[in-house]
C-alpha cells in the first residue's frame, strides 16, 4: 500500500495527526511502539457511534504503520464497568436482569441462547467480528482481567494514598457547571439528525460517582460487594500502612474488611480509572466523544489527573455524534441501535470504512440506511473512477486509499462493481431467483457480460440484504402478471405512439445504456429532435414530458408511478414480456 501521506502532501486530517502523535510520541517514549488507544464498553449493542472511538485512531495508527514505524492501538474492553440499566430491544432478555444491576459486565449473564459466558463477552463478540471484517488491527485488553489479577494493584493504592490530591482536582468541578448546564450545551453541540448515535455510551462515560463518600473521606476506590457482587457499596475507613479497607454494601447489608494490597474486586472510579491507564499504558492519541468536552468531562479532568499517576494528557481530538438516515431515533441504552455488523450486512466494509475516513473527527455525518444509501455507492463509484484517471483531489485520493485497505494490504473487493441502485433492483425484481438475477445483470454489458453472479459479489449480496430488510413491503417491486388492458384501451394517439416507438427500438438497445438511450429518447424524437439531443439543446418541456412517459411505463408494467431505473426493470421483466406487457 502506498505512503499516504507523501501521495497527498499532509492534506488530509489523518495524515496532519500522524505527524503530531509520531512526533509526540518520540519526545515521550523515544525507540518505543506508539500507543494509540480506544475504549469499548461492552453494555449493550456497540453502535455505529462507537466505531468513531476505535475508527479514528485506526485510521491514524495505520497511516503511522504504513511509514514504517511499530504502532500498538490498544481497545480497552470496560467489563468491568457495572451493568447500568436492562437495555430495551434487545432480544433473549427481560426485566429480571434488572436484579443483576450493579454488578460488573462480565458476572451479567448473557442474554438467552447466546454461546457466551457472560454479558460482556457477548455484546464484545459482535463487535470484534465487524472490526475484521473492517481490517481494524488491534489490541484487546479486558478490564476485568486487569482489575482481577491485579495488575493494577500498585496503581490502586497509588491513588488511594493520593486520594486528597485527586479529591481537590475534582472539587473544582463538582459544583461547576450544574448537571443540568452541563446537558444543555451538549444538546447545542448535537446535530439535529433522524437518529444520534450517543458515542458517550461506548467509550466508559457512564454516569459514575466520582468516589466521594461524604462523611468519611474521599476514597477513589469502589469495591464490588464480596456477598452479591454489586458496586453500591461505601467505604468506611483506609488505612494506608496497613492497606486495610473497610466497606460496607447498601443492597445486601454485607461489609467486611479486606487488605487492598491482596484485594481484586474492585476498580478505580471512571474519572480517575482512565487518566491512570493513560500513565499506565504510554497512551500518546486517544480521541473522545463531544461530551467529554465540557468543564469538568472526564477527558479534561482526567488531563490534571494523569500527572498525579506520573503521566501525560494524550492528543485526545473531541469527535462528533454519528446519525443515522433511515431508522427511527435510537440510543444503546434502549436497544435497537444499528451496529457495525447492521450496517455491513448492506454496505461493503470499503463504504463503511470511506465514511469515516473523509471527515475530520469534529465533523458529524450520516449513515444511510434508507435509499440515501444508493447516492452514497454512486459517490463511492464515482470518487474511484476519478482516482483511477487521476483526476480526483489530494484529501479524496488519501480518504479512498485509507477505505480501500490498510498498511497490510487492501481489502477484498468485489470484482465486478457494478451499481448498487442496479444490483438493488435486480435484486428486488427478482426475489432472490439467482439464474434469473444473473441473466439480467450479464445483459447489462453486452460487449462483457457477467459469467457468475461471485463476480458481482459480496456488493450483490449487500444490496440484496438491503432490499429485504430496509425497503417497505409496500416499496417493494412486483411485474404485472398480465397486461392493463384498460389502461392500454385508454392511451391516447400520442402515448400510442410513445409505446410504439420504445417496442420497435427495443431489440437493437437490448444493454442498460442503449436502453437508457432509447427511453430517455423516446420523447425527443416525438417533439422532433434528435435522441442523442443534450439538454442544453432542448426545451425545458421535454422533461416533464420524459417523466409522464416513465410514469406511463412504470404503470403499464409495475402498476405505479414509480420504480427500479427503467433500464434495469426492462432488463429484469424481459423483451418477450415488456412486449406483452406494453400491449404488442
Amino acid at each position: 500500500m502506498p505512503n499516504v501521506a507523501q501521495s497527498t502532501e499532509t492534506t488530509d486530517w489523518v495524515s496532519r495527526f500522524a505527524d503530531e502523535v509520531i512526533e509526540e510520541s518520540e519526545r515521550r517514549a523515544p525507540g518505543k511502539p506508539v500507543v494509540v488507544a480506544s475504549g469499548l464498553s461492552p453494555s449493550g449493542p456497540i453502535h455505529l457511534g462507537n466505531l468513531r472511538e476505535v475508527m479514528t485512531p485506526h485510521l491514524v495508527a495505520d497511516e503511522i504503520r504504513r511509514r514504517g514505524y511499530e504502532v500498538r492501538h490498544l481497545i480497552s474492553w470496560d467489563d468491568y464497568d457495572r451493568y447500568r440499566k436492562v437495555p430495551a430491544g434487545v432480544t433473549g432478555i427481560d426485566e429480571s436482569w434488572a436484579e443483576h444491576i450493579g454488578k460488573p459486565l462480565t458476572s451479567v449473564p448473557a442474554p438467552r441462547g447466546s454461546a457466551y459466558a457472560n454479558w460482556a463477552e457477548h455484546f464484545k463478540a459482535a463487535m470484534v467480528a465487524s472490526l475484521a471484517e473492517l481490517g481494524v488491527e488491534f489490541d484487546g485488553i479486558s478490564q476485568t482481567e486487569q482489575y482481577t489479577s491485579g495488575a493494577y494493584r500498585e496503581q490502586i493504592l497509588h491513588a488511594m494514598r493520593h486520594r486528597g490530591d485527586i479529591d481537590a482536582v475534582l472539587a473544582q468541578y463538582r459544583t461547576k457547571p450544574k448537571p443540568a448546564d452541563q446537558k444543555k450545551q451538549q444538546a447545542k453541540q448535537k446535530p439535529v439528525d433522524e437518529a444520534e448515535l450517543e458515542a458517550a455510551e461506548g467509550s466508559g462515560a457512564a454516569a459514575e460517582d466520582d468516589g466521594s463518600s461524604g462523611a468519611a473521606g474521599y476514597f477513589p476506590y469502589k469495591p464490588y460487594c464480596g456477598n452479591c457482587e454489586k458496586d453500591l457499596t461505601t467505604v468506611s475507613s483506609y488505612d494506608d500502612d496497613s492497606t486495610e479497607l473497610t466497606y460496607a454494601c447498601t443492597a445486601c447489608g454485607f461489609s467486611e474488611t479486606v487488605r487492598l494490597s491482596e484485594f481484586n474486586r474492585g476498580k478505580l472510579v471512571w474519572k480517575v480509572d482512565w487518566p491512570m491507564r493513560w500513565a499506565y499504558e504510554g497512551v500518546i492519541f486517544e480521541p473522545s466523544g463531544v461530551d467529554h468536552s465540557s468543564p469538568g468531562s472526564s477527558f479534561q479532568v482526567g488531563g490534571q489527573i494523569v500527572g498525579i499517576f506520573g503521566g501525560k494528557q494524550p492528543i485526545g481530538p473531541m469527535y462528533a455524534f454519528v446519525g443515522i438516515s433511515g431508522m427511527a431515533k435510537m440510543s444503546s441504552s434502549r436497544g435497537g441501535v444499528p451496529t457495525p455488523a447492521d450496517a455491513l450486512k448492506i454496505m461493503e466494509p470499503q463504504l463503511l470504512r470511506w465514511l469515516y475516513a473523509r471527515r475530520r473527527p469534529n465533523q458529524s455525518f450520516k449513515i444511510a440506511f434508507d435509499q440515501e444509501i444508493q447516492r452514497l455507492y454512486d459517490e463511492w463509484d464515482k470518487l474511484a473512477g476519478k482516482v483511477a484517471d487521476g483526476s480526483a483531489l489530494p484529501a479524496d485520493v488519501a480518504a479512498y486509499t485509507r477505505a480501500v485497505g490498510t498498511a497490510a494490504g487492501e481489502l477484498p473487493k468485489t470484482a465486478r462493481p457494478l451499481p448498487y441502485r442496479t444490483l438493488a433492483s435486480v435484486a428486488d425484481i427478482t426475489a432472490g431467483h439467482q439464474d434469473q438475477a444473473l441473466r439480467i445483470l450479464s445483459e447489462l454489458d453486452p460487449a462483457d457480460p457477467l459469467g457468475s453472479l461471485d463476480e458481482a459479489r459480496p456488493r450483490y449480496d449487500r444490496a440484496e440484504a438491503w432490499i429485504n430488510t430496509h425497503v417497505p413491503a409496500d416499496q417493494r417491486t412486483i411485474v404485472r402478471d398480465e397486461p392493463d388492458a384498460e389502461l392500454l384501451k385508454s392511451l391516447d394517439e400520442a402515448s400510442q405512439q410513445s409505446v410504439r416507438l420504445l417496442l420497435d427500438g427495443i431489440a437493437d438497445h437490448w444493454s442498460l445504456d442503449g436502453l437508457t438511450h432509447l427511453v430517455y429518447g423516446v420523447p425527443k424524437v416525438q417533439a422532433g429532435f434528435s435522441a442523442d439531443a443534450t439538454p442544453k439543446e432542448l426545451p425545458p418541456e421535454i422533461k416533464t414530458a420524459q417523466r409522464s412517459f416513465f410514469a406511463l411505463l412504470y404503470h403499464l408494467l409495475v402498476g405505479r408511478d414509480t420504480g427500479p431505473r427503467l433500464p434495469t426493470l426492462l432488463l429484469a421483466v424481459g423483451q418477450e414480456r415488456v412486449r406483452k406487457l406494453l400491449g404488442e
